[in-house]
């Protein structure tokens, strides 16, 4: 199974996606559930869901994982062809200088570099300063605006960091836009394992969903119109054993699958996720029962589709689950494979045990007020 999600994962983060542009992303996915034999469908919005009916009379659970990515949106372009963008999404504007990105343009990708100052030009009141988005360019080499024009480039083209995939010691992976491609490859990945239950279980919706980096829109639409019983969302979780994460908490990596018992954005919409505690005791029994070791994560900052999926309908049983990554939404984000198989392996385990007599109000069972 590592192999894989390892295979998938890496041919996922080599093709671009920002948030609302994600077609060719969703397009590799359908291939490859049309290559399993595994029905699929999209949305509107750009939603991809495959549906493995099973028994009607349990709870229907929603997996998910998004396949946007943050990055940029062409703002302006120059009479000398340097381009000036606005950031879309949570970009990390002191991990923008010199990076190397990718213009989306309507007649191909055309890549780019962000431009530094040059360091003997620049004075020393200068050096440690970080440059707000508004103030970088992006140099194509094409040298005007004309010439930009001519190749597709214009106010709106989407762009992202250059894909990159980088092997490292132990197996380990850094590369681009691992958030939230290693999700949707588990995502792959159970597509694959539950495809030959007919009917037996739970019905289970796996969802490939859009524009999370854009405050968090695709999955409601989906939720709402699939109106599962239970929502598990896959997605990254910070990585506390690197500098400057010390204080955050106790999530390794290579220390296999997380899961969180509270988040909070902390800003702008103030909103979380309080995870459903029938979901939290079924993670903790499966994660035994499989012999997985299951890190547990409690962050301020932190916002995922589950805040506002928790919310359709009559309410949603909702917990997040993911891998522990380093260097979020910066360029060059770290994983271990062997934390996205044991994903895999939990999911998998959690929805074995979801059947007709599970009850998901609270207090159902006559417990203590």
């Amino acid at each position: 199974m590592r192999t894989e999600i390892v295979a998938d994962m890496t041919a996922l983060m080599r093709i671009p996606g920002l948030a609302g542009h994600e077609d060719r992303v969703r397009r590799a996915i359908a291939a490859r559930l049309a290559a399993a034999g595994i029905g699929h469908r999209g949305d509107r919005l750009g939603n991809l869901i495959a549906t493995l009916p099973g028994d009607p009379a349990a709870p229907a659970v929603m997996v998910f994982a998004h396949m946007d990515q943050l990055g940029f949106v062409v703002q302006k372009i120059a009479a000398d062809g340097m381009v000036g963008v606005a950031r879309l999404g949570g970009v990390p504007e002191r991990a923008l200088a010199a990076q190397a990105v990718l213009l989306c343009g309507d007649a191909g990708d055309i890549p780019g570099v962000i431009g530094n100052q040059s360091h003997h030009a620049t004075p020393p009141e200068e050096r440690l300063r970080v440059l707000a988005t508004a103030e970088i360019r992006i140099d194509t080499g094409h040298g005007s605006r004309a010439a930009l024009a001519e190749a597709g480039v214009r106010i709106g083209t989407p762009v992202v960091w250059r894909p990159e995939v980088i092997g490292l010691a132990r197996g380990r992976i850094a590369g681009t836009a691992i958030d939230d491609r290693a999700g949707c490859a588990v995502l792959l990945a159970l597509a694959r394992a539950l495809a030959g239950r007919r009917g037996a279980g739970a019905t289970v919706h796996l969802l490939w969903s859009v524009q999370e980096e854009f405050n968090l829109r695709g999955a409601l639409v989906a939720a709402q119109a699939l109106r599962p019983d239970i929502a598990l969302q896959l997605d990254l979780m910070l990585a506390t054993d690197c500098p400057g994460m010390e204080d955050r908490g106790e999530m390794v990596l290579g220390g296999g699958p997380g899961m969180s018992l509270y988040s909070f954005h902390g800003r702008g919409t103030l909103n979380g996720l309080l995870p459903h505690p029938e979901l939290v005791r079924r993670a903790e029994a499966a994660a035994a029962s499989r012999g997985l070791a299951l890190q547990r994560s409690a962050q301020v900052g932190i916002l995922t589709d589950n805040a506002y999926v928790q919310l359709a309908g009559a309410g949603v049983a909702a917990l997040d689950l993911g891998f522990p990554c380093r260097y979020t939404h910066s360029a060059l984000e770290v994983c271990d494979p062997a934390d996205l198989e044991g994903l895999a392996l939990l999911v998998l385990a959690m929805l074995e045990g979801i059947g007709p007599g599970l009850a998901l109000e609270r207090d159902a069972g006559g417990g203590a007020p």
